[in-house]
């Protein structure tokens, strides 16, 4: 039986066209089971009915399509009790329906089996047969193993749109992504393709390298080139913080990185372009198996640059867009360098079926004002030719074509926006205290290098997280000293107004460095953060010698370290700290702290045994920052990045509220700050929640501050405690956003509710 079920969903697998796969299955099924009938119905959700989809043995009189509603007959039954039915004579069940367009008069033996894609009923497989009997053990063993199967195939199809329940009423055309930036597009497609592709590269030998490298280093000069061309075309349409995309570009051209390597594998007897694709393709695999997601879209930077540097190769001139007016942008991945190549005024959203919220193309997007789903479900943009798209950058769904009704639903939506982002950005310079007078402060995330103009636009003056994974991950050496001194000097000198928490190396177990290969069965659980560092303090030693450095003359160094489950690993940490601070201070007129004042150091809290452990540490930390990304990840026992088990990723679930309570609470209790650099304070709603518990401090991307600031500005801190209450004993995380989606409502802060969905 295996070998046939094998059999089959190869069959269904490799069909054209989702129609001919249902019909395959069914003949293919009644062939293998020698029953006398295979029947797929669909649930239609949205008409309340299950549709005949495909069948092979019942005869239909009719060219209308047949239906059975929910709560009827004996595929309902099956479909309410998410179990198969295995009956010997169907006619005589009380919940057998006759179907007046459906001959099924001579068929008694029937086998329903549900369909279900994460607990989500899609239809119900029908096997039947003329004689009385009851289906063995083994068939219905067969036939739930196998509508397991069709459940992927059917969620799949109604992913792409390709699902038709009626003629009157078609499903729409939809796909589902992230959504990576706020806001509603409607518009008419524009595909846009690389200009050349690593995956077409037919890895081919040479015995002239020095010709091959000399070809290789021009076009690494022409893509320079374009890049600074690129940069300059943006200056004026994005805020200036998001231009620093292009020195990461930049950064991986120089020959101690990417350069390095290719002429290397040249040296090693390959031609420039399958050398560049040798590269690439293990720098992008590197990346990909990362769980950072931040670092993790590094690895579209790479392949970007990787192609770009294979068109001059292959010396392909820049395409001349000409995208229709106010139009989607549409890729396969979406970079930075081809939103940068396409007139700003014509793009107006953008749909990429790669890439996350993290990605230079997301950030670029928002920095744009343009709605954008990244990471969405397959489906071929090929077959968009200018059809019109709704892209929803809120929920991250994108409608294909949508009927006159709802594309004026969208549009009303997309002008409720614009009113809603021009006035949140008049707060922008206000304190930010709520009416009943409580002070909040607004800190950053940052990544990349940002610029002194745009943040005083956004007026904040410090830094709540800074990576400095970014060096470390882009080299094929550990970076010196002196390097990471001129990176985090350019940071410290940006912010000198306020303060740079600065978290040490957080690499390791899924996020290992190229030059130190390591190999772990379980990398979420594993050698990571501070475990590793600790382990190797010649790197730890010189990265906070380095941020020392760099805090000369400014004195506004914070350090934060990653991943602590112990008392014993911060004491080790801080010892190290002093040592360095010594070794540092010695070189610059001694101790001389106008010049070089100890910095503060502090501890992520993000593994849930430190929650409960902050007592131990409190005498060797002077702040806590709660990381609650990983925090929900770790207390959930969910990998966020597992599209299986990913909806059960939710910082709005009771347990982490109670979590998070308890830090504040002890936090308060030692008498230690607290602050929360997680996405959750960068939701509106959680946002309410974390301010309802005691917390003051909230680190966020530069997208959500003014938002967030115009909420603080229109609350009052003491109408918080009735939600968190109710929410604390809530069952459910959607029973929780319900009862913050209240209170932003009796706020009159509802237009907020869609914008933190």
């Amino acid at each position: 039986m295996l070998r046939v079920l094998q059999r089959i969903v190869e069959a269904v697998n490799q069909a054209p066209d989702f129609e001919l796969a249902l019909q395959t299955m069914v003949r293919q099924v009644k062939e293998a089971l020698q029953t006398d009938s295979c029947t797929v119905y669909l649930a239609d959700h949205d008409q309340q009915q299950f549709a005949l989809a495909a069948t092979d043995g019942l005869e239909v009189s009719s060219s209308e399509p047949i239906h059975v509603p929910f709560g009827e007959g004996v595929i309902s039954l099956a479909a309410k009790r998410e179990e198969p039915l295995n009956i010997a004579n169907a006619s005589e069940h009380p919940k057998f329906l006759k179907l007046d367009e459906v001959d099924e008069a001579r068929y008694n033996a029937m086998l329903a089996a549900p369909v279900i894609h994460r607990r989500r009923v899609l239809g119900v497989l029908v096997v039947q047969q003329e004689h009385d009997r009851a289906f063995t053990r083994d068939e219905e063993a067969f036939v739930v193993t196998l509508a397991a199967q069709l459940a992927v195939v059917i969620a799949h199809a109604e992913a792409k749109g390709y699902l038709r329940t009626t003629k009157q009423s078609p499903w729409l055309q939809t796909t589902k992504g992230l959504a990576a930036a706020p806001g509603v597009a409607i518009g008419p497609a524009y595909v846009v393709q690389p200009r050349a592709k690593l995956s077409d590269v037919t890895p081919k030998k040479s015995d002239k390298p020095e010709h091959e490298i000399r070809r290789f280093r021009t076009a690494v000069a022409r893509t320079r080139q374009e890049l600074n061309e690129l940069s300059e075309s943006m200056k004026g349409q994005v805020a200036e913080e998001s231009l620093a995309i292009f020195e990461v570009y930049h950064a991986m051209l120089d020959s101690a990185s990417l350069g390095q390597q290719v002429e290397q594998t040249i040296n090693d007897g390959w031609r420039a372009q399958t050398a560049l694709k040798i590269v690439v393709e293990d720098l992008v695999n590197q990346f990909e198996n990362l769980d950072d997601e931040y670092i993790r879209e590094r690895a579209s930077d790479v392949r970007d640059l990787g192609q770009r540097i294979l068109s001059h190769l292959k010396e392909r001139g820049r395409y001349q867009h000409s995208p229709p007016p106010q139009c989607i942008l549409v890729a396969h991945e979406v970079t930075a360098t081809m939103l940068a190549e396409l007139p700003n005024t014509e793009i107006i959203g953008m749909v990429s079926v790669r890439g996350s919220g993290n990605s230079h193309a997301a950030i670029l997007a928002r920095s744009m004002g343009i709605p954008a789903v990244l990471g969405a479900d397959e489906f071929d943009i090929n077959e968009l030719n200018e059809d019109t798209l709704v892209v929803d950058g809120y929920n991250g769904e994108i409608f294909i074509n949508p009927p006159l009704q709802v594309e004026n639903e969208y549009r009303e939506l997309a002008e409720e926006e614009l009113e809603l982002r021009q006035k949140i950005e008049t707060a922008r310079g206000q304190p930010v205290e709520t009416e009943d007078g409580v002070k909040v402060t607004l800190q950053l995330n940052v990544g990349l290098n940002t610029d002194r103009d745009w943040l005083n636009e956004l007026d904040i003056a410090s830094v709540g997280l800074y990576r400095t994974e970014i060096p470390f991950m882009m080299q094929e050496r550990l970076p010196t000293e002196d390097e990471q001194v001129e990176l985090y000097s350019q940071v410290l000198e940006q912010f000198k107004a306020g303060t740079v928490v600065m978290r040490t190396l957080d690499v390791g177990g899924d996020k290992p460095l190229p030059y130190l290969p390591m190999n772990e069965e379980n990398p979420f659980l594993g050698w990571r953060g501070i475990r590793m560092t600790l382990d190797h303090p010649e790197i730890f030693l010189v990265q906070i010698r380095a941020m020392l450095r760099a805090s000369v003359g400014r004195n506004n160094l914070q350090i934060l370290l990653p991943m602590i489950t112990s008392a014993e690993e911060v004491d080790e940490a801080a010892r190290m700290v002093k040592q360095a601070y010594h070794e540092v201070a010695e070189e610059f007129n001694g101790h001389d702290t106008q010049q070089l004042a100890a910095p503060k150091l502090g501890v992520m809290i993000e593994v849930p045994a430190m929650v409960y452990h902050l007592h131990t540490i409190v005498d060797k930390v002077d702040f806590f920052s709660v990381g609650s990304n990983d925090l929900t990840q770790y207390l959930l026992a969910v990998d966020r990045n597992n599209q299986r088990v990913a909806s059960l990723y939710d910082a709005y679930h009771p347990a982490v509220l109670h979590a998070l309570q308890q830090i504040i609470e002890r936090a308060n209790d030692l008498d230690k700050p607290v602050s929360v650099c997680g996405e959750l304070a960068g939701e509106p709603g959680g946002a309410l929640l974390l301010m309802a518990m005691g917390y003051r401090t909230f680190s966020m991307n530069s997208y959500n501050i003014d938002r967030i600031r115009w909420i603080i500005r229109h609350i009052k801190a003491a109408d918080l405690a009735p939600m968190l209450a109710r929410a604390l004993q809530a069952r459910s995380p959607q029973e929780v956003r319900k009862i913050v989606t209240m209170t932003l409502e009796e706020a009159g802060l509802g237009g907020f509710v869609r914008a933190g969905s």
